[in-house]
């Protein structure tokens, strides 16, 4: 059973933290120059694979004692958090462009892309503390899935047009400040369970 509100929480911690990353750049670079349809599939396809490595890492870190699992998260929350306050715009990446603009090529370049540029990325460790957290491994999953999904649409189709009307650094206090209160909470519980 899918719980609605473990999934809208980890969409909006998700959504919040990659809409600042660089993938949502990539996205937005690739999407100005190849038929957005056929970026999205590779993008989408990475992100999903990635969400299921972070869940099934996560879930393994259910199987030791709670107060353990809620320190652990408090701090790499804790960590999250600080990473996103202490980011540095990295710029546009140089996206390499295939001489074939076939479905394969383009969705294999995108594919790629984010395979190689978000593994080990914050959000992929946020997902497996998330699944830690909740023990609830498709809400988690599905809730990352859709907020990678939404930020690799929003780069792909409007990205410039969203960071024109929302600061960039706005996002990423909001992220912050996010991690910042599932870290105390979490830490909370280690402490008061």
């Amino acid at each position: 059973m899918i719980s609605i509100t473990v999934t809208a929480l980890v969409f909006g911690v998700v959504f919040l933290a990659e809409l600042p990353d660089k993938t949502a750049l990539a996205g937005l670079v690739l999407g100005t120059r190849y038929r957005a349809s056929y970026v999205f599939a590779g993008v989408a396809a990475a992100f999903l694979l990635h969400v299921v490595l972070a869940v099934a890492a996560g879930s393994v870190l259910t199987l030791l004692p709670q107060q353990i699992v809620h320190a652990l998260t408090g701090v790499l929350f804790l960590g999250g958090a600080a990473m996103l306050m202490l980011k540095k715009d990295d710029g546009e990446e140089e996206v390499k462009k295939p001489a074939d603009q076939s479905f394969w090529k383009v969705a294999g370049t995108g594919f790629m892309l984010i395979l190689v540029a978000e593994f080990g990325d914050l959000t992929q460790i946020m997902t497996a503390n998330l699944a830690a957290r909740y023990d609830d491994p498709v809400s988690v999953g599905l809730g990352a899935v859709l907020g990678l999904w939404a930020v690799a649409g929003l780069g792909i189709v409007g990205g410039k047009a969203l960071m024109r009307r929302v600061p960039l650094r706005l996002i990423t206090q909001i992220a912050a400040v996010l991690m910042l209160a599932l870290g105390a909470w979490s830490l909370w519980e280690a402490v008061a369970g």
